[in-house]
């Protein structure tokens, strides 16, 4: 079956090298809407982002994410001249979480389909539990019921997107 969206999920790869050509506010403004129209359980829309595009700033959050690793010497976010930081509210709706993680999945797709590259970067939670990221999401306006649940890096890559690995043969089961 041909379909734009179809083909637009099928087709989004995670880029891991960026130039440090800037994401177009109309498109930034695209893909955060999008991402607000993820689905939430109960209708809660409890999750928040956080865009964050000051090169400073930006840096900053990639190297507290680095050292969650214990690796000072990596670039995490991959030169990507934005992050959009997920926050769930942990004490919103029992699905906190899985909300956070649809508004993720909005939001890199919403990406994609705008012709903007991205990436999830894990351990926005550990970054975000530390004394310096407690102080970053206060300033923010969000107290310590947000939890981190992902960073999503955003700009426009570097070379060629990668190829999609072949689909396992098992993944999906009928019942």
């Amino acid at each position: 079956m041909e379909n734009l969206i179809l083909d637009s999920l099928k087709t989004r790869r995670s880029v891991r090298s960026y130039t440090d050509k800037p994401v177009e506010q109309e498109k930034l403004d695209a893909i955060l809407e999008a991402a607000t129209y993820a689905p939430t359980g109960m209708g809660s829309q409890s999750p928040v982002i956080v865009l964050v595009q000051t090169p400073e700033l930006v840096q900053k959050i990639s190297r507290m994410n680095a050292a969650v690793l214990g690796r000072d010497n990596i670039d995490p976010f991959y030169g990507a001249p934005v992050v959009a930081i997920v926050f769930g509210n942990q004490n919103a709706s029992p699905t906190w979480f899985e909300d956070a993680c649809l508004v993720a999945g909005n939001l890199l797709n919403a990406a994609h389909a705008v012709g903007v590259d991205s990436c999830y970067i894990y351990r926005a939670k550990e970054v975000f539990s530390s004394e310096e990221g407690l102080t970053l999401q206060k300033s923010w306006g969000l107290d310590e019921n947000y939890v981190g649940v992902a960073n999503c890096i955003l700009g426009y890559g570097a070379g060629e997107a990668p190829a999609a690995k072949p689909r396992k043969e098992d993944y999906i089961r009928r019942a």
